[in-house]
């Protein structure tokens, strides 16, 4: 059990892949990634159960692959094989952190990683293990935001802590419009309604049907993930409104 008075006992942190690239357009950076890992570390040493989702952004992105006329499943594959990539990295930094850490993946490639199972997965957390989840669901037409959401109901997460490099979701985009104004809180259907660009719609229609809060945050901010955790009033909030 944490030691510390925290917020949450299980979290999953979904990361996109661009995160990973910093000031890149694509790639691996070896400063960001750290920066990360050891965010990842300051809420692992709290006794947080923590699992990861990450993107694939930062090497290849399926919907990118189909508006150049590739085969839509076969571009969703290799954005899979992206996500891979990116959590054998997180891994790696981790580790060299002191940091416990598997990577199950959706798409078996034992060689690599382990396929994921949801009752393995949860042992690992139960056993102070970071688990990053890879390759999606494992099905094309599926987002990692997809995949986040699903995990996080897998493995009985009691949030979905979406990493971004904004303080929150605003009503305009903030990096262009200095008055944008941002949310404290918001309800799932009006991020629908709004089409405000937290998750995908399939994964925010699936945190609404079985109520898993979402807490979009900036990452870029060091010590946020700790913050989130502890229950401090950072970000945006999706949750079910009274």
């Amino acid at each position: 059990m944490p030691e510390e008075k925290t917020q949450y006992r299980r979290v999953l942190l979904k990361l996109s892949g661009e995160a990973l690239a910093g000031e890149k357009s694509s790639g691996i950076s070896p400063d960001v990634i750290e920066r990360i890992a050891n965010e990842v570390k300051a809420v692992y040493q709290m006794g947080i159960e923590i699992a990861i989702v990450l993107g694939g952004g930062n090497i290849f992105r399926g919907i990118a692959g189909t508006a150049q006329g590739m085969d839509r499943a076969t571009s969703d594959y290799m954005g899979m094989l992206a996500t891979v990539i990116n959590s054998l990295a997180l891994q790696d930094c981790l580790e060299k952190l002191g940091v416990f850490t598997r990577v199950m993946s959706a798409i078996e490639m034992h060689e690599l990683c382990e396929p994921y199972i949801r009752r393995r997965a949860v042992r690992h957390l139960e056993k102070a293990r970071v688990v990053i989840f890879a390759a999606g669901t494992g099905n094309p037409y599926f987002t990692t935001d997809t995949a986040a959401s699903l995990r996080a109901m897998e493995v009985n997460a009691e949030v979905i802590m979406k990493a971004t490099k904004v303080d929150g979701v605003f009503d305009d985009d903030p990096m262009k419009n200095p008055k944008a104004k941002m949310y404290k809180s918001l309800d799932y259907i009006d991020v629908l309604k709004d089409n405000l660009k937290v998750m995908d719609s399939t994964a925010i229609s699936l945190c609404m049907d079985h109520s898993l809060p979402i807490l979009v945050f900036n990452l870029n901010t060091p010590g946020n993930f700790r913050r989130a955790v502890m229950g401090e009033e950072i970000g945006t909030f999706v949750r079910k409104q009274k």
